[in-house]
């Protein structure tokens, strides 16, 4: 074997044809253009990779290598391929993406022994008939490229498992695609099909089949017939209804019908990350149910914001009752309240308005990402005698989290002093401001046109008159009374609810299945009508049925004068002094954990007890000494930055912070092992940076882990604007504070359009693009990457970040022995906990010795071999059973990080995984384990349990 990948090599030598007795050649990542003729004399040869670089042609004299079995030739710049490829008779893997390939030559047919053929990313616009006589073929990727009919020859190739259409212009399927009965995954997506041929129900052995993105209006019965498909993805195509027979593919786990004319919300299309689809189950009892006993929803939120003391509540109460008389100087609201109104639908019907009213001040800012949601009518009031209305924050803001919904601005005229707006140009550049409104509060002024302005926006609304099974009506009734004041007082309103009462008044109101009552919650929770985090351990077992009470308890610690003058620190018996009465002393330990949930605060690591809400921290960086030599610099840019994702950032990598004090309201310094980070955001929200510099050894492992979790805040805000900036690595910018800087994006455009260099503006070099990157995020082991470039294109989702969307695994103690205790570092928005527990030892072995055994034993039962992608293995571990998923958790926390790693490696490598992707495997086999045990809430096992949630 000879090795010459990532060397930058040019050329190769004709002397390269005297090795007589290579048999494996790897030249990827490097710059060649051509091959020299003298290739052909490796007769011996039986793998050659030259992935990643730049050749337009190949030598006819490829075609003497009579022994070649793996021909690797992905992202190149290939035009053509020459007929000698044909003479290549034991070929049986060829790899050829990324490349710009418009025919294929006939003689592609005599490639008897081919079992994996990847031409995905070319400019094809037909295939040969040739290519009908591979017949040992089980593995054809044909997606991204311009194929606008398949012949129908297509049908011989009855030894396919996978077929790859994706990213073509099919507008049909020929009849012939039936024949292709031990096809596993059919990729159809993003073509052009109206409908489906009768013989696709031939297909009785697949399992994953994607029609995404078509323009379907129907399902052809013969899809009953696939009884092994266990996934269908059929978003973004034209059914505005589902089939009967849909219910008979008994093994189908997942059904994505997102964006299609369907009556279905797409809080129960969707899992609460957006990315996968809803639970099946209750999508299909949703849909059947509704068209058995449909009840409309005829609910709405109206969210009125702006600043503080701009006239919110004011209003809130106007609309309620013009009557009202306003209060000299009315109490600002403190955090969110919520009034109950209803408004006639232009039908005639009355709709149910929940009135958000949210407090202005921008302490209450880090709860909008919560609340200020989609599919609601937004108010922006302005106070037309202070003038301090930012409108473009809150138009903003409002854009960010509330998707399309409309908004209008109201016009507070005290005293009928008009206030002069630019609306063309605010129209110009926010799409969901219609229209603004003016009144005087104080004499009903233009109250009547915003009354009808409000009715014809509610009306509007898409969801309002969504169906919704009867049964999910009357609990959504039922919750609503319970949250009620009773008006003689001899009842106290209810602000909570044990999930074992919502199941048991669930079940009295027709529900079965406590998977139908956790979706009907999910789905009142996102309408904002009750607050369930099915997900955060100490919140799941309780509903918050008033919102407005469990924002206004947690706010009353940081309005607590005492806390704001110590910026933000209090303790438990802080919470013990406000929360001393009624429900929230009852519940102190879990709003405490909702104020995490919320990213208000995090407790101080090793001072149980203390916490800070960052919000509230000192504005003045603080004094730290930092080295500047070679520092690794960063920048994340935001066209707009809401003011809760610093607070957030800082709550993510709390456990990070240096002496746990070097933390500040704008910026934070951060250690991982010898590495330290300062991360600094510009205190302003428009064309704002948040950098990051990492000095140290190290220092990309660090930089992964930060711009990992600042990911993750930033894909939680759906519509929010990012751009990474990476700096240069030229002779004249490596090293300096103020580097060139390149958008990541524009880096991977250049990637994909086959250039590999971009010019310095300081200092005019050519850099190489790849090694700007790797600078900065940690890559793929490169030994055997070739193997990992069987991951579909399509499932790739492009990140606009250089960090993987994975998690990043790391312990704060580098020695920390891992056999007893392991600490769970959860980071992100959303899921802020801190613990140490142990885990629980599900019967596994308990030395270290025997838990290694078990892991290699519980691996080697998984389907694995030399072509086994990263995404193949963590889904194969994340759908065994669960005592098997239980025993491996245990095996790999008792037997140690080394011995657990090793186990893992060298069970992947008997199974045939290369020895460098197996020895980079254990995060994968973690995050599969981990991932399946979540998904069926045995992680941490069982309320009881004293355990919490390991990681390694």
């Amino acid at each position: 074997m000879l090795d010459l990948s990532s060397n930058e090599l040019r050329k190769l030598p004709a002397a390269i044809g005297q090795l007589q007795n290579l048999t494996e050649l790897y030249l990827s990542y490097n710059r060649l253009r051509k091959l020299p003729a003298a290739i052909g004399q490796l007769q011996n040869l039986t793998e050659l990779y030259l992935s990643y670089n730049r050749l337009s042609t190949l030598p006819a004299a490829i075609g003497q290598l009579q022994d070649l079995i793996k021909l690797y030739l992905t992202d190149n710049e290939l035009i053509e391929l020459p007929a000698a490829i044909g003479q290549l008779q034991n070929l049986t893997e060829l790899y050829l993406w990324e490349n710009y390939l418009i025919e294929l030559p006939a003689a592609i047919g005599q490639l008897q022994s081919l079992t994996e053929l990847y031409l995905s990313n070319n400019e094809l616009i037909e295939l040969p008939v040739a290519i009908s006589q591979l017949q040992n073929l089980t593995e054809l990727s044909l997606s991204y490229n311009q194929l606008r009919e398949l012949p129908a020859t297509i049908g011989q190739l009855q030894n396919l498992t996978e077929l790859g259409l994706g990213h073509n212009q099919l507008r049909e399927l020929p009849a012939t695609i039936g024949q292709l009965q031990d096809l596993i995954n059919l990729d159809l997506s993003e073509n052009q099909l109206r409908e489906l041929p009768t013989t696709i129900g031939q297909l009785r052995n697949l399992v994953e089949l994607d029609l995404s993105y078509n323009q379907l209006s129907q399902l052809p019965a013969a899809i009953s017939q696939l009884q092994n498909l266990t996934r269908l993805d059929l978003s973004s195509n034209q059914l505005s209804e589902l089939p009967g027979f849909i219910r008979e593919l008994v093994k189908l786990k997942k059904l994505n019908l997102r964006s299609n004319p369907i009556a279905i919300p797409p809080e129960i299309l969707s899992e609460k990350n957006r990315y996968e689809p809803g639970d099946i189950q209750t999508i299909l009892d949703f849909y059947f149910n509704s068209r058995k006993n449909p009840k409309p929803l005829y609910e709405a939120k109206l969210m009125i914001i702006g600043e503080g003391g701009a006239g919110k509540t004011s209003l809130a109460k106007k609309l309620k009752d013009e009557n009202y008389q306003l209060a000299s100087k009315e109490k600002s609201t403190e955090g969110i309240d919520v009034l109950p109104w209803e408004v006639p639908h232009l039908d005639g019907t009355p709709i149910r308005v929940n009135i958000w009213d949210f407090g202005g001040q921008e302490i209450y800012h880090a709860t909008h990402q919560f609340f200020l949601t989609k599919r609601s009518l937004y108010l922006l009031v302005a106070d037309e005698r202070k003038g301090d209305t930012d409108f473009y924050y809150w138009l903003n803001i409002a854009e960010t989290l509330g998707d399309n919904s409309p908004l209008l601005i109201i016009k507070n005229e005290k005293q009928d002093r008009q206030c002069d707006l630019d609306e063309r140009t605010l129209r110009g550049e926010f799409g969901n401001f219609k229209e603004s409104l003016s009144t005087n509060l104080e004499t009903n002024r233009g109250l009547d046109t915003i009354r009808a302005k409000i009715q014809q926006y509610l009306s509007s609304l898409d969801h309002v008159q969504q169906i919704i099974p009867a049964h999910w009506a009357n609990i959504r009734a039922v919750l609503e009374n319970l949250a009620q004041e009773d008006p003689f007082g001899l009842k106290l309103a209810h602000n909570y609810l044990e999930l074992r009462d919502y199941f048991d008044l669930c079940r009295s109101n027709g529900f079965n299945t406590e998977i139908d009552m956790l979706a009907a919650s999910q789905f009142l929770h996102d309408l904002g009508i009750c607050l369930h985090f099915q997900d955060v351990r100490f919140l799941k077992r309780i509903l918050i049925l008033k919102p407005e009470w469990a924002t206004g308890t947690l706010y009353k610690i940081l309005d607590n004068p005492e806390v704001r003058a110590d910026f933000g620190r209090f303790n438990d018996d802080t919470l013990e002094q406000l929360w001393n009465r009624g429900d929230a002393a009852k519940m102190r330990d879990e709003l405490l954990q909702l104020m995490k949930e919320f990213a208000l605060c995090y407790e101080i690591p090793g001072c149980k007890g203390r916490y800070i809400a960052p919000q509230l921290l000192e504005k003045e960086r603080l004094d730290y000494d930092w080295d500047s030599t070679d520092n690794l610099i960063l920048s994340y840019r935001y066209t707009f930055k809401p003011k809760a994702i610093f607070p957030q950032l800082i709550v993510a990598l709390h456990e990070q912070i240096e002496h746990n004090c070097h933390v500040w309201k704008h910026g934070m310094v951060i250690t991982n092992g010898p590495a330290r980070a300062e991360i600094i955001e510009d205190d302003r929200y428009y064309e704002a940076d948040i950098t990051i510099r990492v000095s140290g050894s190290n220092k990309r492992q660090l930089l992964t882990i930060v711009g990992h979790e600042l990911d993750k805040i930033n894909r939680s805000y759906e519509r929010l604007t990012t751009e990474v900036l990476i700096p240069c690595n030229c002779s004249q910018c490596k090293g300096s504070q103020t580097p060139h800087t390149y958008s990541w994006e524009s880096l991977q455009r250049r990637l994909a359009n086959g250039r590999r260099t971009v010019e310095c503006d300081q200092s005019y070099e050519d850099v190489d693009v790849r090694r700007l990157i790797d600078d900065i995020a940690e890559p793929q082991p490169r030994e055997n990457l070739d193997k990992m470039e069987r991951f579909d294109q399509y499932n790739q989702c492009q990140s606009a970040s250089p960090f993987s969307p994975t998690i990043n695994i790391y312990n704060r103690n580098d020695n920390q022995p891992m056999t007893t205790n392991i600490t769970q570092n959860h980071h992100g928005s959303g899921d802020n906990v801190a613990g140490n527990k142990t885990v629980n030892n599900y019967h596994a072995p308990q030395t270290p010795e025997a838990a290694q055994q078990a892991i290699q034993d519980l691996l080697k039962q998984l389907k694995i071999d030399e072509q086994t992608t990263a995404a193949k293995l963590q889904t194969q571990v994340t759908i065994q059973d669960l005592e098997w998923q239980q025993t491996l958790w245990a095996a790999l926390k008792n037997a140690g990080p080394e011995l657990a790693k090793s186990a893992v490696a060298i069970a992947l490598t008997s199974a045939g995984l290369p020895g460098a992707i197996a020895a980079a495997a254990f995060n994968v086999v973690v995050e599969g384990v981990r991932g399946g045990l979540e998904a069926r809430e045995a992680l941490p096992p069982g309320e009881d349990n004293p355990f919490g949630t390991p990681t390694f």
